[in-house]
């Protein structure tokens, strides 16, 4: 079995919102032309790192995300990554992915668990307390959200069911890109899938944003490298290299969950 990916790596308009729904939407339309899958967005994509602004900018109940990733994904039958947006729910502040199927079907859910002091997320964003584990496009699926990749613990609890795929959404700063290579290579090392990786493009107040989305395999090759450029960018895996890389060297069977806590 195989899937054709896009991954969408686009600029973020730093707090407005109505230019980047429209952003998201001309991508979706061009990764249909191309015939893909699953197409896949950045993290906070709706307003960027506007942390002081959520309450104006927020995406209240997820709504508007919702409605439009829904529409998007039954108007051109293809299954839908959606990132993650700023969400407003109850008057809490969360950094949430949305994730929909080509009948634009809501297949999960995902607040970020770990949340990034280092840009004083914490102060702003209630962290989310669930795994997100799906199947997308036939595939057994995980999905986690930029900070989260320095947790190998939190990706090995969504790889645990199984995921051949783990998709990533960033945004992460230019000045940490070797980092961000290092550890999506890690991650789909150990835990024998594909990484399917998209970080943003362009600046925001405090920060410049280089890109380089990723697609690795379960041996830690990148299969594919977007560059620094706003894009898409596109490929196809076969997921029977899953079964041999798994089969040659059973980590899963080998654990010793016992002695881990």
């Amino acid at each position: 079995m195989s899937i054709k990916v896009g991954l969408a790596q686009i600029d973020v308009s730093f707090g407005q919102t109505d230019e980047n729904f429209e952003r998201v939407e001309k991508f979706v339309a061009q990764a249909a032309k191309q015939q893909v899958d699953v197409v896949v967005f950045p993290e906070m994509w709706n307003t960027g790192y506007a942390l002081t602004e959520l309450d104006q900018l927020a995406d209240r109940d997820g709504a508007h995300t919702k409605e439009l990733l829904s529409k998007l994904a039954k108007q051109y039958h293809v299954n839908i990554v959606g990132g993650s947006v700023s969400t407003n729910r109850n008057g809490h502040f969360y950094n949430t992915s949305y994730i929909f199927d080509s009948e634009g079907q809501l297949v999960s859910q995902y607040d970020k668990v770990h949340l990034f002091g280092l840009m004083h997320e914490e102060q702003f964003i209630t962290a989310g307390a669930a795994k997100n584990q799906f199947t997308l496009a036939g595939v057994l699926s995980a999905g986690v959200i930029c900070y989260d990749i320095r947790f190998p613990e939190w990706l090995r609890t969504n790889a645990l069911g199984g995921a051949k795929i783990i998709y990533v959404s960033a945004e992460w700063p230019e000045p940490r890109i070797k980092q961000w290579e290092t550890l999506l290579a890690a991650r789909a090392i150990e835990n024998q899938a594909f990484v399917v990786a998209v970080n943003r493009v362009g600046n925001d107040p405090d920060n410049h944003f280089s890109g380089h989305s990723q697609v690795i395999d379960p041996l830690g090759n990148v299969v594919l490298d977007a560059g620094e450029d706003e894009t898409l960018v596109t490929t196809e895996f076969d997921f029977d290299q899953i079964d041999q890389v798994r089969g040659s060297i059973p980590v899963f069977d080998d654990r010793r969950p016992e002695l881990y806590e």
